[in-house]
């Protein structure tokens, strides 16, 4: 769909030459001299990197329209791992390297918002936090403060977090999903 760069709003997605962009801000100039332009900044939707680039006014761009799907994570199956759309219940093989890290916060039965363009996962939506059980972490030692207080662990999904010296093998955790930072002990 070809839209006008006058039209252009913070979150649409373009399909640009050289990759997917979401606007992340856009400005109006409209200089004394010459003719009116946008200044963008993009965010490059595979690589995470941003880039600003300048349109001139009524330009037309591409818009890429996302398809969001909300999926289950079923099971592993080889080294994919199976997800099943809720609404449809299509169900479909996806490589943990097109998860973007993702997979690290996902356990079976977890789910998540997959941004879908053309057949291809774009981009993934996870809630703030999980909860995950922790598999193996050493036992903490009282008075060691060497580590400020912390020690790591090994959730369920095979991520390894920064945790209290309290938390011990078999606790459920709350781990932010943004930074991969321990919350709170649940």
């Amino acid at each position: 769909m070809t839209i006008s760069t006058n039209d252009l709003k913070n979150g649409m997605t373009l399909d640009l030459d050289e990759g997917l962009f979401q606007v992340v801000e856009f400005q109006h100039v409209k200089p004394g001299k010459g003719g009116a332009f946008v200044r963008t900044k993009l965010r490059n939707v595979r690589l995470g990197t941003t880039v600003e680039r300048t349109f001139r006014a009524d330009e037309k761009v591409e818009q890429a329209v996302i398809d969001k799907r909300e999926m289950q994570y079923l099971y592993a199956e080889g080294t994919e791992m199976v997800f099943m759309d809720n609404t449809s219940y299509d169900q479909m093989h996806v490589s943990p390297k097109a998860l973007g890290g993702a997979e690290s916060y996902m356990i079976e039965g977890s789910t998540a918002v997959l941004q879908m363009y053309k057949g291809e996962i774009v981009g993934v939506d996870l809630p703030a936090s999980v909860e995950l059980g922790v598999t193996m972490t050493e036992p903490g030692l009282q008075g060691d403060r060497s580590s400020a207080g912390r020690k790591p662990a090994t959730v369920e999904s095979g991520l390894t977090v920064q945790v209290p010296l309290f938390v011990n093998i078999g606790d459920r955790i709350k781990v932010d999903t943004r930074s991969g930072d321990y919350i709170t002990r649940v």
